[in-house]
Order: C-alpha cells, then structure tokens, then sequence
C-alpha cells in the first residue's frame, strides 16, 4: 500500500477539497498532519481553530483514523488505528502501474577493445537500479549497452595490430573473406593495451594518426579485411565486458548494439534528412542546423558526415533512435551518461524533433557526476591513471577482507564477495546520481552507518531471527508498541518511495529509504526482544510477524539496488 497516497485520497473525498499531507517530525504529535483548515479558512474568512474545529468530524469518520487534534494555528494532527497499520502492512507490495510504458533504457555505453573503468560505474549501477525499478512498478524496458565500436577508436585498434601484425591476412589485398580467422585471437589481457598505445603513439605520429583516420573510413565503407578483424576482436571483448558487470550483478543486458548496428540504418535516415532538406554543407562536411532563434547559449550543428566521409557519433546516435523507433518504438528514451554529455544530447533531441522521430518529452538524458578521490579530483590510480573497473572491484573486497580478519571472523570469499558487492553499489546509489562524490574504499566498507555491509547486516539478522523461530503461524494484533508502530508505518512509505525514486530518477531515495528503514529495524530489534526467554507466546508472534514484514520488504529494497544477501556475516 501507497500509504500517504491512501490516506491523502480519502481524507480529500471526505472533506471535498485537496488537503496537503505532511509527516511530523515528531510522531507523538501524529501520524500525518494537515493545513487544510487554514487554507480553506482563509479562502472563506474563518478562524483556522474555528474551521479545524468544524472538519474534524469528518476526519474522525474515515476508518483509518484513531484521534484527530488541533494544534498551533489551526493545524490538524492525525493518528493512525493500529489494527489498520497492522492489516494494511501484512499485504504484499504490489504496485503495478496501470499505465505500462515501453522505456528503452541507454546505460552502459562501454566501448570496444577498451576495458571498463571507473568512468563506467555509475552509469552501470544506477542504470541497473533504474531499469530494476522500471520493471518492478510493470513498465516493459529495454536495456541498452550502446557501444562505441564503430568510430576513430576502432581505426586506431587496427592500425595499431597492422603496425605490430604487417603480415596478417587482413590486410592483404588477397583477402579471403570466408576462412576461418579464429587462431588470430588475442587474449583480453592483451587488447586491452592495444588502444592505449595507438592513442600515445598517434600523439607523436601524424602518419599513424592519418593511418587510422583512413582505416576508419575504410572499415565503415565495408572494408573486407577490417571488418573481419573487427569480428575477431569484437566477442572478445564482449565477453570481458560481460564478466566485469557481472561481477557487479548487473542483469544482462537486453541488446548489446552500438554504432556499428546503428550505421546499418544509414541510407533510410539519410534519405529522411534528405527529404526534408536538413542536411547542409559546410567545409567539405554535412551537419544538421538546430539552433533556434531563441537559444542565447551556443548550439553547434550536428555532424552527419565528416570533411573525409566517415559517419560521427552524433550520427550514429540518429540512426539508433531510428533504429528503436523501427522496432521499439518506445514511449520513452532514458538516456543516463556522464554529465557532461548534456549539450550532445541537447542537440540529438532538436534531430529528433524536427525529423519527427520522437517528440521531445519522449527523450530523456540523464546526466550524472564524476567520482573524485580525497583531493577532490576525478578518483585515479597512484600511478595517475583511470582506475579500471576490475582494480576498483578488487579494491573494494580487499579493503572488506581486511575488516573482516579485523574483527576476528572467518568467511567464506562468496560472503566477503557479496558485502564487497554492497559496499560499493550502495555508496553509489546513495549519492545524488548529479553531484559529484568522493570515493574513499575505508569509509564505504564500514559495517556501521550509512553503508551497504550495515544494510546487509541488518537483513542477515532478520532472516537469522525467522531462520531460529521456525515456522509460525500469523498472529492476531495485539498492540502495537512505539516502535512496532514507527517500523510499520515506514514499511508503509515503501511503495511511495519506490515511485519516487523512479519519477525522480532518483536511486538516492530508494538507497536512504533501505538505511532509514534498517535503523528502525535495529531499534525495533533492541527494544522488543523476540526469542528471549519470558516473552510470552502472543507477543512473540507478534514480534515475529513485524519481522517477516521487514525482513520481505528490505530484501526487496536491496533487490532493487541489485545487492544480494549473504547466509551469514
């Protein structure tokens, strides 16, 4: 149940007009509160007392409702029964929207023949957990990893292996296309080096800078033997990427395409801008003008070819939206990339506007902040490096072994794994996916706070409690105490939290939510003992059944981040 939904809906029936719904910060004072009778009041020239004193009636007539107060000005406190907090949280979660819609959802981005970094962290976290999210409310998403494996990155990589490889076949004028090239295969290990070595040399090297500028025509012209490299090299990488986000327990995703699947669709979007006379020359280019006479900040042309006839990104990103529009057609397009790919994607939306692809509520990107180290700047390795996304993983479960052999207990690595797994998508997803944040692996692998091992750790307690009491019947509701009552009602909030997090876009919410909810759970905990000896029968049902409740509604919470709960810690 939407709690606050329910209850603001109901008390508007009632009173016949909107009332805005607040929470308390002190639950003693209410369960919710309302300033309905002093708007209104002020509307028909009453005292809000007087007003309040008038609707409050009607408020004690509603079934959810225990006692009604008024408090300050005019303000009405509103107390919850207990039998409808305990009936209303022992329902499962269930909110599929009626309203389905199909999202392709963008994230991930990895290039080819280039290993992850940390760069790809939290477009791959956050991604994870927005396309989680999507699905659990009843939209139909499409995840996309849209790769770059078609631009000067790809001419480099071959002009690199033509370099050190002058005698492969691939570069023959003989070239047999249908032979079989498989022992040419290289480890990942060793084409991860390749692209940054053709980068450091075409620095130096003008004529092997212009060696991949035209391999890189070449190969998107059709080239025999490029193409048949590409295809060697390709699933290796694919594979390497795979591993690495499934070390982060990532789902797989829907379609790995990117610009190389997109450049298939080149001549209909060709012929589309043709049509429509949008594509212009300019110094031996074609761009597409979208500038408006309204816009005061700089909006550059968007490249369709370039002075050499090679395909741009931004091109390839048109074909891919008419690429989806084609076979998905979606409702929505949630673009979620490094922030400061905003003005690219400005631009991407004007193509789709005028062209008539998507209209522009259809599209939108998202863009997130960098992950700095102690000094502020964007996080690196000692040697000043970006740090690759596997160095990072194996830092973070180094950094909980460590704490682990600290505390004097001995896990299985599966266990130190999955705590590792926490401490690092949490802090991620805790953050305000916009701003910038400092990435310390100490601080992130603490057991306490606002830290995933302390999520984990909390959920490993619950399911130990249920595991210990064997299995009990439902127990009828006794009353609830303080904190019984503060543990449900924030069990309550979940649905809306999980609704605000996606129309927010906003994994903070769903993050903070599981922390303020574990912190409830340990206070509840603490101060309602379940399996001492003492607690009499129907108490500890009750106690039991609070612990179900909790237990199913974190576990789905830490679902949804795509953590996984260990058997023990």
């Amino acid at each position: 149940m939407n709690l606050y939904k329910y209850v603001s809906e109901a008390i508007n029936e009632k009173l016949g007009f909107k009332a805005n719904l607040e929470t308390p910060r002190n639950r003693s004072f209410g369960d919710f509160s309302t300033n309905a009778a002093m708007v209104m009041a002020k509307k028909e020239g009453k005292n809000p007392r007087d007003f309040a004193a008038e609707i409050m009636p009607k408020l004690s007539e509603l079934d959810f409702v225990e006692s009604a107060s008024i408090a300050g000005p005019g303000f009405i406190n509103i107390k919850l029964r207990d039998d409808f907090i305990w009936y209303a949280a022992a329902k499962p979660h269930d909110m599929k929207t009626q309203n389905p819609l199909i999202i392709d959802m963008d994230y991930g981005s990895y290039n080819v023949a280039k290993s992850l970094h940390i760069g790809h962290l939290r477009t791959s976290i956050v991604g994870d957990t927005l396309n989680r999210i999507a699905k659990y409310i009843g939209h139909k998403t499409i995840s996309y990893n849209h790769m770059g494996d078609w631009g000067r990155s790809m001419g480099l990589v071959i002009a690199w292996i033509k370099k050190n490889h002058p005698d492969w076949p691939f570069f023959k004028d003989d070239f047999n296309p249908d032979a079989d090239y498989s022992k040419y295969a290289m480890s990942p290990e060793e084409l991860d080096t390749y692209y940054p070595a053709a980068v450091a040399l075409a620095k130096t090297d003008e004529k092997f800078m212009e060696e991949a500028r035209i391999i890189t025509a070449k190969l998107q012209g059709g080239h025999p033997g490029y193409n048949a490299l590409y295809n060697v090299f390709f699933p290796i990488s694919l594979k390497s990427m795979t591993e690495t986000v499934n070390k982060l327990n990532i789902m797989p995703f829907d379609k790995n395409l990117g610009e190389r699947n997109a450049a298939l669709y080149i001549e209909p979007v060709e012929k589309m801008l043709r049509e429509k006379n949008l594509l212009v020359k300019s110094d031996g280019a074609e761009v597409i003008i979208v500038k408006k006479d309204t816009d005061n900040a700089p909006m550059p042309p968007v490249m369709f070819y370039n002075s050499r006839g090679a395909v741009p990104y931004d091109a390839t990103d048109i074909m891919a939206l008419y690429y989806r529009k084609i076979t998905d057609n979606p409702d929505k397009i949630i673009y979620l990339t490094d922030i400061r790919q905003k003005l690219h994607f400005e631009q991407l939306f004007r193509v789709a506007e005028i062209t008539g692809l998507f209209p522009p509520e259809n599209l939108e990107h998202i863009g997130y902040g960098t992950i700095n180290g102690s000094d502020g700047k964007p996080f690196k390795t000692r040697d000043g490096n970006a740090a690759g996304l596997n160095d990072i993983i194996d830092m973070i479960n180094e950094a909980v072994k460590k704490r682990v052999i600290e505390s004097g207990k001995n896990l299985p690595k599966e266990t130190i794994d999955t705590i590792a797994l926490a401490a690092l998508k949490f802090n991620d997803l805790m953050h305000d996916l916009r701003s910038d944040y400092i990435f310390d692996p100490e601080s992130v692998t603490s057991f306490e706070g606002r830290t995933g091992p302390y999520i984990l750790y909390t959920a490993v307690r619950l399911n130990s409690v249920l595991k210990k009491a064997g299995i009990k019947k439902e127990s009828k509701l006794c009353s609830l105490s303080e904190e019984e009552r503060n543990l449900l009602i924030e069990i309550l909030d979940f649905e809306r939290t999980v609704q605000s997090a996606f129309d927010n876009r906003a994994t903070d919410i769903i993050a903070n939510y599981a922390y303020d909810l574990c912190q409830l759970i340990n206070t509840f905990y603490h101060n309602c003992p379940i399996l001492r000896e003492g607690i009499n029968e129907e108490t500890k049902a009750q106690r039991l059944t609070v612990t179900r409740i909790a237990r199913d509604t974190l576990a789905t919470a830490i679902d949804l981040m795509g953590l996984k709960i260990p058997e023990e810690m």
